[in-house]
């Protein structure tokens, strides 16, 4: 397995770009968020990688954070939801997003991206409910808690009454001002407070 590729950008395109790594160009698959963020060509490049293994083929993903590498490997175990899917839903929603989404129910959200229909979307957020907690908000961004404490906090505003969008934009307002490791009592009180604005 190839874990992770590190060498200059040879190039681009709508959805691959080329990794020049010791002299071998390696083609990797790519959503539009990791493609915006690996830097310019002839620079020196650093992804996470997912090799994806069929029948007939054999293909390289490459995602700029490993949150967004864990996002896809929870996608692609959808049923329905194959490489091409997972990556347009990447492209839609960085994986804090997605987190959210899926803790709120929120099938519309997920549906923004290309080739996901409502019933593909409701499948989405319903399989995915119990098992994103694993899966770090935001990866390389430090000011984000824990899925499962920013998944609990949702939930709980949701017991309250609150709706899911409102829910969800409050809790992330209050992980944006605690960051990492916040507790779940602690989110829910300034999310509340947020909500209360």
């Amino acid at each position: 397995m190839i874990a992770h590729l590190k060498g200059r950008l040879d190039s681009t395109g709508l959805d691959h770009a080329i990794v020049d790594v010791g002299g071998v160009g390696y083609l990797v698959g790519a959503s539009t968020r990791t493609l915006s963020a690996i830097g310019a060509v002839g620079e020196a490049v650093m992804l996470h990688t997912e090799m994806l293994v069929g029948e007939d083929f054999l293909r390289l993903v490459g995602f700029a954070t490993a949150s967004e590498r864990d996002a896809f490997r929870l996608l692609t175990g959808v049923q329905g939801v194959g490489a091409r899917v997972a990556l347009a839903i990447l492209s839609a929603l960085d994986p804090s997003e997605l987190a959210r989404a899926i803790a709120a129910q929120d099938k519309a959200m997920v549906a923004r991206a290309n080739g996901v229909g409502p019933k593909l979307a409701e499948r989405i957020v319903r399989e995915l409910k119990d098992r994103i907690g694993g899966v770090v908000l935001g990866g390389a961004t430090p000011a984000v808690a824990p899925v499962g404490a920013g998944a609990d906090a949702v939930s709980a505003l949701l017991n309250l009454g609150f709706r899911p969008a409102e829910a969800s934009s409050a809790v992330a307002a209050a992980e944006e001002d605690l960051g990492a490791g916040a507790t779940l009592d602690a989110l829910v009180r300034l999310a509340l407070r947020k909500a209360a604005k």
